[in-house]
């Protein structure tokens, strides 16, 4: 119990890990799972474990400097072992028109270095930009709507339902 304790710690030390991160790398350093269980409770009693603040400050943080949607912020929350419902929680946190307005931040960045281009490369461009940052499709070709638009381009390429 005290190799599992101090595995633990030394992990928490460099970054903020999650309960299933923790259990996974305990795992992998063969650390019997009655020890293992009994050390991770303990660690989430005490503070040092709390999946939920770890979800909200992750969405925060990636949504804020990687721009990234909400689907692909609760990937990436389900690969570091967060219950789905706090997943959900987080992510809900965010927002549809904030996750809009990132959006069009984004392409309003990506915008100035399409031009010249044709349009249907640049619609393939700045949507495909979004749909990698996990923005649904419709979200995604709105904005790039909205953007051309305004630049002056034709609207008339994109489904009129988005």
């Amino acid at each position: 119990m005290e190799r599992a304790r101090a595995i633990c710690l030394r992990l928490l030390t460099g970054s903020p890990r999650t309960r299933g991160q923790l259990a996974e790398a305990l795992r992998k350093r063969d650390i019997p799972e009655d020890a293992a269980v009994a050390v991770l409770d303990r660690f989430e009693e005490a503070g040092l474990i709390d999946d939920a603040a770890f979800a909200d400050a992750w969405v925060e943080s990636r949504h804020h400097g990687r721009g990234l949607a909400r689907r692909a912020l609760a990937r990436e929350l389900r690969t570091r072992g967060v219950d789905s419902v706090l997943i959900d929680d987080a992510v809900s946190k965010l927002g549809s028109e904030r996750e809009a307005e990132t959006a069009r931040e984004l392409v309003a960045r990506k915008l100035r270095a399409t031009r010249g281009l044709e349009r249907d490369k640049r619609i393939r461009r700045l949507a495909g930009m979004l749909a990698r940052k996990g923005y649904p499709e419709g979200l995604a070709l709105r904005v790039v709507r909205e953007a051309l638009e305004a630049e002056g381009e034709d609207p008339e390429f994109l489904d009129p339902y988005c």
